[in-house]
Parts: C-alpha cells; sequence; structure tokens
C-alpha cells in the first residue's frame, strides 16, 4: 500500500495537519488500516524533501505543523492513480510457498495442510460477511474495503481447492496388492 500516495491523495483536497492526515487516512479506508502518526511525519518529511509537499515553516515537525501539495505532488499523484501496478511476477505469498515446500517433506499431509488453511479462511470469510452486514452499509469505504478482501480471500480458496485437486491427480497410485503364484492344472491331470 503507497501510503506516500494516499498522503497526497488527501493534501489535494487542501491543506492539512499529520494528525488529521492520519486520522482521515484510516476513515477513507474504512479503519482496517491502522497508521502510527510517526509514519505520517516521516512520509511527510519525505515528500517534502521529494518536493512533493510544501509545509507551513521550517520548525520541527508535530500537530501544528500544515502540509499542501504542490504542482509536482500533483503530478505524482495522477500518474500514480493512472498506472496499474506491476503484476508482471507473482507476489510472494507465505501460503503458495507453505504448499510448495509441504509437497517435499517426508511425512507431512499436504493435503491437511491445505485443509486447514482453508477452514481459516472460510473462518476469515465469515467474519468480514458479518461485517459487511453489520456496518458497511453505513460506510462506502469499509463496503469496498470489505468486498475486496472477501474476493481476495474467495480467490485464495479456489486456489487451495484447485492445489489440492492437481495434488491428488499427480499423486502417485498406491501399488497393487501382489497375487500369489497361481498353479496351473495341466490338461488331463487331475488331484
Amino acid at each position: 500500500m503507497s501510503i506516500r500516495h494516499a498522503l497526497l491523495a488527501l493534501l489535494s483536497e487542501g491543506p492539512k495537519y499529520g494528525l488529521q492526515l492520519r486520522e482521515e487516512f484510516e476513515a477513507r479506508t474504512g479503519e482496517v488500516w491502522p497508521l502510527n502518526v510517526g509514519q505520517v511525519y516521516t512520509t511527510l518529511q519525505r515528500l517534502e524533501r521529494d518536493g512533493l509537499v510544501e509545509s507551513d515553516d521550517d520548525g520541527e515537525p508535530g500537530p501544528q505543523r500544515g502540509f499542501r501539495i504542490t504542482d509536482d505532488g500533483a503530478d505524482e499523484l495522477s500518474g500514480w492513480l493512472r498506472t496499474p501496478p506491476n503484476l508482471e511476477s507473482p507476489p510472494r505469498d507465505e501460503l503458495v510457498i507453505k504448499v510448495l515446500v509441504a509437497i517435499r517433506l517426508p511425512g507431512v499431509d499436504v493435503h491437511d495442510v491445505i485443509q486447514t488453511h482453508r477452514r481459516y479462511l472460510v473462518e476469515l470469510m465469515q467474519q468480514w460477511t458479518r461485517l459487511k452486514d453489520e456496518e458497511a452499509d453505513l460506510d462506502l469505504g469499509l463496503a469496498l474495503v470489505v468486498d475486496a478482501e472477501l474476493y481476495r480471500l474467495d480467490s485464495v480458496v479456489q486456489w487451495l481447492d484447485t492445489a489440492d485437486g492437481r495434488l491428488k491427480r499427480a499423486a502417485p497410485e498406491p501399488p497393487r496388492p501382489v497375487k500369489g503364484p497361481q498353479i496351473r492344472r495341466r490338461a488331463g491331470v487331475r488331484r
């Protein structure tokens, strides 16, 4: 998530103080991603250093120091909003790594690993759905965050189901029981 660009977006509405930026960021993102006020001021210092924002004075950062976006900052924000994220290579996903590691570990039931994570994800989806039912109608930002999270979790569950099926199909078939030697009768031989 780009805190840098989120702060530029908030400043594009007009000058704001650091604490105000933190509060508005959390409110706009459905209060799902808490933001440390120190993180806000550190980001603002970098934005100011890069000429993307300017402050009211040259004093120390603090609650009374106002910031506003510059023309270069507005250009940066506009470019960021219109530039698709780089999705050419898959992100490093801990769950994918777990499954890839588990298929090679002796004594690990990869199907059990998959089902454990699947159950957890379904429980998370239920929690997000409850939140959506209870509060999302009141807050558009929260509703959008909840929808995004539900779609993301659903796609991970679908991937786990696909991976489990693929692993089951790829598993070597268990050996067939070996039949004992069969005795053939010769023609004309009676027992």
